[in-house]
């Protein structure tokens, strides 16, 4: 691995955005950040910019109106990249699944690597799949210069 891989791994920038959930996900993802569960330790650090980000951690359900938005959002982002979805509104639209606004899920708009289902998710189960996202970004910056290699 070398040391840009290692880097990338080790820590991540984390672009967080809501798409219109009820804020229960947004405040055990804020419990996460807390000394009692510090997703710190893992060198993360939220950005507001995607273009630094290498994580795309969603809350909410996909709907008409914000799906342009997560899509720019998504596609600024430089590769390697993994999207998290947290709770079961980004997951399958929820409580909100029959409204006539709403796609569904995430995954309805951009692709999605790591689920994190719960109504709200409990700390843990997002450092769970914080812990899993981290896994595949460092399979996906492994096998990328041996991308570009073959197409060199």
């Amino acid at each position: 691995m070398n040391i840009i891989t290692t880097a990338r791994v080790k820590s991540p920038w984390i672009l967080h955005f809501d798409t219109g959930s009820c804020n229960g996900c947004d405040i055990e993802i804020l419990a996460c950040l807390t000394p009692l569960y510090d997703v710190e330790r893992f060198g993360m650090i939220n950005v507001g910019n995607p273009k630094h980000a290498d994580v795309l951690l969603v809350t909410g359900p996909a709907n008409r109106r914000n799906a342009r938005v997560l899509r720019n959002l998504y596609e600024q982002m430089p590769a390697p990249k993994v999207v998290i979805v947290i709770g079961t509104c980004g997951c399958s639209g929820g409580v909100f699944h029959n409204c006539y606004n709403m796609l569904g899920g995430i995954d309805k708009v951009i692709p999605v690597d790591v689920y994190v289902p719960g109504c709200a998710a409990k700390p843990e189960a997002i450092i769970d799949g914080v812990v899993l996202a981290l896994q595949r970004l460092a399979e996906r910056s492994e096998s990328k210069p041996a991308l570009a290699e073959a197409l060199a």
